[in-house]
């Protein structure tokens, strides 16, 4: 742009003979000094650099640009109408104002010439680009948007339909096994009691098949929870209003100290009730699960609850130390869909989970998650967890797609802009190039010299034409000079003005008479 505007100066200065080369200089400094505010106020930059460009047309180049700007940045149709009218009447009227002192020839009519000129090259035209091009980015931008709108209506359309599937899931393993075990855990208990005295050895066998029904009625539990639906709970432990605050991770706690576990609750930073329910939801899956393997593995070791809550994000650590020597595990296990269901229901949340030994021979379960989840939820590779999505891999061909219409853009602006530089140009040379100053030729009058009469030459067909049609040439005649003719009085003549001198080159008769045009026939009428 700057650079733009000095070129012009310079092609000017040496071609046309750009009057005032130091004004013209410093109101292209000014208007490099004005053109970085643009962006906190367009419109009063614009009508400044108007104003500059009706006294020195070299600023042109920056007004196309500031014009240009402000068209894009103006979504009101009428506000960037009256915005390019009014700054094309500045530039007239203030070449207008100028035009004697800083205009070209120093009149008025060429200022406005080129005044008018400047107004369509530096004002008009990019202001008309700049609304185009605007009118293209906010398009693009509410498709983007519309775009994006389906995308998140058609994910959350997939989640709803993978959460029914899931709770469809649940309910016939609650309905069918459920029941089963149900069943098992009937007849083994009434076989328990039938063995007491008849058969105390099979009895024993009978507790043994009662318990490890409960287990598994309890695992089963455990798994419809993972399967069941993310927005909520199943089973007694259903989501309230409490779930995940201060108060239920505090309860909590105090049920495992009930349970004979040593454990401490340490809380860092503002309660969760006013987070989302599906991160209150996890702290409490993250807590209760954690303790619930403690009470299993290490119920003699110190437990410590750590629950860390900021602006981004909210950290739950549970670590125990290391278990007695003499513990032993129970019998059966656990499922291993305990700590997997945690690792997939915080990694849907966006958020980091790890769960492992200690040095110490302690384990300690550890989760981020954000004090915000988006609406849109993205899996993470996890191991043991759910099937991961494949990684997405990098596309050229997107890349390619993405650059061409980018790289495009720039060749046609910059093709634009040197297209402009040159209309500029060409209007200054227009009203610059004119002839200025130039006296006009004097009147023809007796007496003077045949060199005084600058602009009369002689027309050989107009002497021939007069020849036979003129009046008598005056006394002391040396010869008669017949300049181009004019049109006569009626159709069919032209009038004759004839110059006469005598021996000194003296004019001593001017003559006008006319002559009857010589017209050929048509051929049809020759015959």
């Amino acid at each position: 742009m700057t650079l733009a505007a000095l070129c012009l100066f310079a092609v000017s200065l040496r071609s046309w003979d750009l009057p005032h080369p130091g004004f013209q200089l410093c109101a292209i400094a000014v208007s490099v000094a004005l053109f970085p505010l643009r962006r906190r106020r367009p419109e009063v930059v614009l009508l400044l650099l108007a104003v500059l460009t009706g006294a020195a047309p070299v600023v042109g180049p920056v007004t196309a640009a500031s014009s240009y700007g402000a068209a894009i940045g103006t979504v009101r149709p009428r506000h960037r109408a009256r915005l390019i009218g009014g700054a094309s009447l500045l530039v007239m009227l203030s070449a207008a104002a100028t035009g004697p002192l800083l205009g070209p020839g120093g009149r008025v009519v060429y200022a406005l010439e080129l005044a008018l000129l400047l107004a369509v090259t530096s004002v008009v035209l990019p202001g008309l680009v700049g609304t185009v091009h605007g009118q293209q980015d906010r398009l693009l931008q509410a498709l983007r948007e519309r775009g994006d709108a389906a995308e998140r209506a058609r994910r959350s359309a997939d989640s709803e339909a993978r959460t029914r599937e899931r709770s469809r899931i649940a309910a016939e393993m609650h309905d069918l096994v459920g029941h089963r075990l149900s069943l098992i855990s009937l007849h083994a208990g009434g076989l328990e009691l039938a063995l007491d005295e008849a058969d105390p050895e099979l009895r024993e066998e009978a507790v043994l098949v009662r318990r490890a029904t409960r287990d598994a009625m309890r695992e089963l539990r455990q798994a419809l929870g993972v399967l069941g639906p993310l927005g909520r709970d199943t089973g007694p432990d259903a989501l309230t209003d409490a779930t995940g605050t201060r108060a239920d991770v505090e309860a909590l706690v105090a049920e495992s100290r009930d349970g004979g576990i040593a454990v401490r609750l340490e809380w860092s930073g503002p309660d969760l009730d006013g987070r989302p329910a599906r991160v209150r939801r996890a702290v409490h899956r993250l807590v209760r699960e954690a303790l619930t393997n403690v009470h299993r593995y290490a119920a003699a070791s110190h437990v410590l609850v750590r629950v860390e809550h900021d602006d981004r994000a909210v950290r739950v650590t549970v670590r125990n130390g290391a278990p007695a020597a003499s513990a032993e595990a129970p019998p059966g296990g656990g499922t291993g869909r305990g700590l997997p269901g945690l690792r997939e229901r915080v990694e849907l949340l966006g958020g980091a989970f790890e769960a492992g030994a200690l040095p110490s021979g302690g384990f300690r379960v550890s989760a981020t998650v954000p004090a915000d989840p988006g609406d849109s939820v993205t899996r993470r590779p996890s191991e043991g967890g759910a099937a991961a999505s494949p990684p997405e891999t990098f596309d050229d061909t997107v890349g390619a797609a993405a650059r061409g219409p980018r790289t495009a853009g720039v060749l046609t602006f910059g093709l634009g802009a040197a297209a402009l530089w040159v209309l500029m140009a060409l209007s200054i040379s227009m009203v610059y190039g004119q002839p200025r100053g130039a006296p006009l030729p004097p009147e023809p009058r007796l007496g003077m010299t045949y060199q005084e009469l600058k602009g009369v030459f002689d027309s050989p067909a107009v002497r021939a034409a007069a020849t036979g049609h003129e009046p008598p040439r005056p006394d002391g005649t040396a010869g008669c000079v017949y300049p181009p003719a004019g049109p006569g009085p009626r159709p069919g003549a032209f009038t004759v003005t004839r110059y006469c001198f005598d021996a000194s080159q003296r004019l001593i008769s001017i003559n006008r008479f006319t002559v009857a045009s010589v017209r050929d026939a048509p051929p049809w009428e020759t015959l």
